[in-house]
C-alpha cells in the first residue's frame, strides 16, 4: 500500500495487517515522501517490508511510521532478527520451491514472531506466482507463518482444505491489485469473506 486514499478505502475493510514496501529496487516502494494516514483505524497492524536494509535505518522506519511489525524479505541473519524483535514483531520470509530445506527456518525460531514462506524467485518477493503449498506439510517448527504468493479468492478454498498446522494469515498482494501498489478493495474484500467463512 502507498496511496493515501487506496490505503483509507482498504482500511475501511479491517483487514489484520497492512504492508508497506520500503525497498527501494521494488515497483511498490512507499517512495521518500510516504507517509500513513493518521485515522488508519487501531486495531490494522502496520507491517514495514525491507530487504537487507540496516537495523538503523529500519529502527527510524519502525519509530517515523509507527510500525508493529517488520517483514524481513532479504539474507537477513538470526541476529539481525534478534535486535529487531526487542523493539516490534518480526517475520521472516523464505522464497519456497520443491528444493527449500525447512531446517533453514531453525535458528530464527528463538527471534521470529512469524515466518512468511513465498515463491521462489530471482527477486525479493512479489512475482505473482504460486508454489505447490503441499511443500509446507514439510514444516515442523511451532512458528506461526503466513502464506504468499499470487494468491486470488480462487486459491482461498484450496489453502483451507489442506489444514496447514501452524498456518496463521494469509498475505495477498499481485492478486488484488488493479496495478503495483494499487489495490481493488472489492477483491480484498471478497478474500477477507472468503477466509472468514473458514474461521
Amino acid at each position: 500500500m502507498r496511496n493515501p486514499q487506496n490505503i483509507r478505502e482498504v482500511a475501511a475493510l479491517c483487514p489484520d495487517f497492512m504492508g508497506f514496501i520500503f525497498y527501494e529496487k521494488s515497483k511498490r516502494f512507499v517512495g521518500d515522501d510516504f507517509f500513513i494516514p493518521d485515522e488508519l483505524p487501531q486495531p490494522i497492524k502496520r507491517v514495514g517490508v525491507f530487504v537487507n536494509e540496516s537495523i538503523i535505518s529500519i529502527t527510524e522506519k519502525i519509530k517515523k511510521h509507527n510500525l508493529d511489525l517488520v517483514q524481513l524479505h532479504g539474507d537477513e541473519l538470526p541476529v539481525q532478527c534478534k535486535k529487531l524483535k526487542l523493539i516490534t514483531q518480526v517475520v521472516k520470509v523464505f522464497q519456497v520451491d520443491e528444493f527449500f530445506d525447512f531446517n533453514l527456518t531453525k535458528p530464527f525460531v528463538p527471534f521470529v514472531d512469524y515466518f512468511l514462506f513465498d515463491t521462489k524467485s530471482n527477486s525479493y518477493g512479489g512475482s505473482g506466482k504460486t508454489f505447490d503449498w503441499m511443500l509446507l506439510r514439510n514444516y515442523n517448527e511451532v512458528t506461526p507463518f503466513f502464506i504468499s504468493g499470487g494468491i486470488t479468492i480462487d486459491h482461498i478454498d484450496k489453502i483451507a482444505k489442506m489444514k496447514l498446522k501452524h498456518l496463521f494469515a494469509v498475505d495477498v498482494n499481485s492478486g488484488v491489485e488493479t496495478e503495483p501498489g494499487l489495490k481493488d478493495s472489492a477483491k480484498v474484500n471478497s478474500i477477507m469473506q472468503a477466509i472468514s467463512a473458514y474461521s
